[in-house]
């Protein structure tokens, strides 16, 4: 037996995987377990998890590796700085002392970890090998092109290159401060958004403006090529030496300073978005066509946080040069700690490789799953009013009938999921056919920003019914983006402007159409997630509708929920109808409502992202 546990942390979305002989046991972000949104500090709850899941203590683990290599990341900050003094120094100061206490030494905070019983190795890879290992290896291709788009690793922003069987093998690179990722996340924080966090709010304000800063952006901010490379003119942007992501020339450029969290937002914003939003879409879709040029390859493998942009990624398989894309997951940071446990295998062990179909990544279900003793145990305690269903099946059709009659559920069962996205483990789902629905969960439930869309989750075998997809398309991930079919949609008004877009009835699913008519689609089929596809079918024979609204189990600015306390504590804090954990069933009506000041402390809890 050989175990190999991977570690990313003190970035973005601290997290740990384990592999045993080359198969993902677990993986899970440390965010789940601290209820720190995006925690960045060591991962030890995650790992604990993950050698618990394995029956493994550290000294039993073969090898361990870190996501990146600090050392070289620490060269590029340091030159960074210089190149800018004294005008960096504020940002330098605040920077040091996490570096000097935890960064530079990561071998020891590593074996402190792990109780100081690890004595093994520990290997440093690169932080766009790391992406590139967990896009490509769990993919179900023998041999695909890599792209991987982010922020910044060590120097590299954008790199792709080549997986075939056991190895990739990285050609190109773009390298900092030129950055896609770095881009986004300039215009994110310029229209009040947290950098990080904000970013995908930023793509769902793009379709309330239009992109008539568009040319202004390729004209004054960066100098992009036709293989999709670009360079920026840094004189706009302040992220190499200061505290902020722009500039004062930034906002001269755009008419004004960026505009403060939290308040309303105004036309510039929603057309900086679109206008964003599309170039970063050309971007990825002239960089796409080069690396096919380059490659020659028939499969893509995208990962890196922005992989995660689920708009760019069904341009690039809709109209771009590959039959096939396949997107990590986790493509972010903590999908780095997946990456480099691959990385070990299959590159330094050099491992045998067979690609996994439909992929290896085990629908992503990762994280940890709880008995129903556990479960009966939290609600006897918590008080709780419940009904312990025997039948799986007659609770799917009752789950099936609450949602019919208008009713919110939050769906707690399996193993939690990998990833920044909630897959039918740890949902809150609804009738996608009300109009209402998408203002109820916003308001309501989730407390965020009405303009925010919601997901479509679809039985797959009807996919091609609703989107323009291919019939039995496979999008189990949620990372593509799709308009709707022209036959279900609905006339809206040409007179709407910005947020009067949200009120109208615009196709038979309202609750998951975007204003523009686009959907962020995830499939449904019975070997992933046979709980969900159950509920559903029983929710299409009752309605003729293969479709539910899924949208992660957890309040603004908190982490999504892991145990029964947390799904138990969010339920009674919102104004949600239905808990489902398991084969329990709770209904809202039922229980002893939350008082006003103990839904505030719980809110207080969560900082807004």
């Amino acid at each position: 037996m050989t175990a190999i546990l991977g570690i990313s942390a003190f970035y973005h979305d601290s997290a740990a995987a384990l592999l045993i002989d080359g198969e993902i046991v677990a993986a899970a972000q440390e965010e789940r377990f601290s209820r720190k949104k995006h925690d960045f500090n060591f991962p030890q709850h995650a790992i604990d998890y993950c050698l618990e899941e394995a029956g493994l203590r550290p000294d039993q683990l073969d090898y361990v590796g870190f996501y990146d290599k600090p050392f070289l990341k620490f060269e590029r900050i340091l030159e960074t700085y210089l190149s800018f003094a004294p005008a960096g120094f504020r940002s330098f100061l605040k920077a040091m002392p996490l570096w000097m206490k935890q960064k530079l030494h990561l071998r020891r905070e590593i074996r402190a970890g792990l109780s100081k019983e690890y004595r093994r190795r520990i290997v440093f890879c690169e932080h766009h090998e790391s992406h590139a290992a967990s896009a490509f290896f769990p993919s179900p291709f023998d041999e695909a092109a890599i792209l991987t788009l982010d922020g910044v690793g060590e120097w590299a922003s954008t790199s792709w290159g080549v997986g075939r069987g056991n190895r990739i093998r990285l050609s190109r690179e773009l390298r900092f401060p030129h950055s896609i990722g770095l881009l986004y996340s300039a215009l994110t924080y310029f229209c009040g958004f947290r950098v990080n966090s904000g970013e995908y709010k930023l793509m769902g304000l793009a379709p309330y403006g239009e992109a008539i800063y568009r040319d202004l952006i390729l004209e004054k901010l960066i100098d992009l090529k036709d293989d999709g490379s670009f360079r920026m003119e840094m004189e706009y942007f302040n992220y190499c030496q200061g505290l902020t992501m722009t500039s004062k020339s930034f906002e001269r450029l755009f008419g004004g300073p960026p505009r403060p969290p939290e308040s309303p937002l105004t036309k510039r914003e929603m057309d900086l978005a679109a206008s964003i939003q599309s170039v970063t879409e050309e971007i990825m879709l002239r960089t796409a066509a080069h690396v096919h040029r380059k490659t020659g390859m028939k499969n893509l493998c995208l990962a890196g946080g922005v992989a995660l942009n689920c708009v760019g990624n069904g341009r690039i398989l809709r109209e771009g040069p590959f039959e096939k894309i396949w997107i990590q997951p986790a493509a972010g940071d903590a999908g780095g700690a997946l990456g480099v446990a691959l990385l070990i295998n299959y590159q330094l062990l050099e491992e045998k490789r067979q690609a996994g179909k439909p992929d290896a990544q085990k629908a992503s279900l990762l994280g940890p799953r709880f008995s129903a003793a556990k479960i009966e145990e939290t609600l006897q305690t918590e008080g709780a009013v419940y009904k312990r269903w025997e039948e799986q099946s007659e609770l799917d059709e009752r789950i099936a009938e609450l949602i019919e009659t208008g009713k919110v559920v939050g769906l707690f069962q399996g193993r939690m999921e990998f990833g920044p996205r909630a897959l039918g483990c740890r949902s809150i789902i609804g009738d996608a056919r009300s109009p209402e629905m998408q203002k109820v969960m916003n308001l309501k439930i989730k407390f965020r920003e009405s303009f925010r869309p919601f997901a479509p989750i679809v039985l797959r075998e009807r996919v091609h019914e609703y989107f323009e997809m291919e019939e039995g398309q496979d999008s189990p991930y949620m990372l593509l983006v799709a308009p709707l079919r022209e036959d279900k949609r609905k006339g809206v008004p040409d007179h709407l402007e910005g947020l009067e877009k949200l009120h109208a009835v615009r196709s038979e699913i309202p609750a998951v159409t975007h204003v523009d008519f686009s959907a962020r689609v995830q499939t449904v089929d019975a070997e992933r997630h046979p709980r969900l596809y159950s509920i559903m079918k029983a929710f299409e024979a009752r309605t003729g509708c293969p479709v539910l609204i899924n949208t992660s189990f957890n309040v603004r600015g908190e982490p999504i929920v892991c145990t029964p306390e947390d799904a138990w504590h969010c339920f009674m804090n919102t104004d949600m109808d239905v808990l489902v954990l398991e084969n329990f069933l709770l209904l809202k009506e039922e229980q002893t409502r939350a008082s006003g000041s103990e839904r505030e402390n719980y809110l207080s809890q969560f900082a807004l992202d």
